[in-house]
């Protein structure tokens, strides 16, 4: 029987490729043999749906699963393209953390891989007293950390594993996001210079890069 396995995916702020990452992962887990699934905890921007499901789900070369169609895979869904607090205060509701977490349980319960994908960085506030770092802390979630080579990456990649570090959370590995390419000489050392960071300060994390991924066309139901 294979290990099961819950991993929060997070970026080191947004816009980083959490989402291509998370597809990415996924994809591999699945090549392993590993039943894999996503989650999306908090989406906003959307209506009724999880633009950022879809996008594993198109990686992941599955097309839709019987979980995304129930929002399973993504408990909570605000229109409002804002961090969760803002998104959730908009819509006058509060965002129940306790169903997001129950919805992820119930994901473990059938597949032997859950990957949760977070909504920008580490501190982004769910709720004006609690933020994601809290919530990851909480369930005692491993953390994938997702960066990439746009300038500022450095920087954020070592706040982000210094604050992890700081609340003795586990980072499974850190993830370098090559898509979409970004300054060749920058990105060359910042992935030597992370490389060596994590070598140095993080030894059970492991250091994956993503390449560009050939997207398969997606398989309907």
């Amino acid at each position: 029987m294979k290990e099961k396995r819950t991993f929060f995916v997070s970026g080191i702020d947004t816009n980083i490729g959490k989402s291509y990452a998370t597809g990415y992962i996924a994809r591999q887990y699945m090549s392993k043999g590993y039943k894999t699934i996503t989650q999306k905890f908090i989406q906003t921007g959307n209506i009724g749906f999880s633009e950022d499901i879809q996008l594993h789900r198109k990686i992941m070369g599955t097309g839709p699963l019987p979980e995304d169609d129930t929002l399973l895979t993504s408990p909570v869904i605000l229109p409002y393209p804002a961090s969760p607090h803002l998104a959730a205060k908009l819509q006058n509701t509060a965002i129940p953390c306790e169903n997001i977490t129950q919805a992820t349980k119930m994901l473990e319960q059938k597949y032997d891989v859950v990957l949760v994908e977070g909504a920008g960085g580490l501190m982004v506030p769910i709720t004006e007293n609690f933020l994601t770092i809290d919530y990851i802390q909480q369930n005692n979630y491993p953390v994938i950390l997702v960066t990439s080579g746009r300038l500022g990456s450095i920087n954020h990649t070592i706040l982000s594993l210094e604050a992890l570090k700081n609340r003795n959370i586990k980072v499974d590995s850190l993830v370098y996001n090559t898509y979409p390419q970004t300054d060749a000489c920058i990105e060359d050392e910042t992935i030597q210079y992370l490389k060596n960071y994590i070598k140095n300060y993080f030894a059970e994390t492991t250091f994956e890069i993503i390449p560009e991924i050939n997207i398969d066309p997606v398989i309907q139901k």
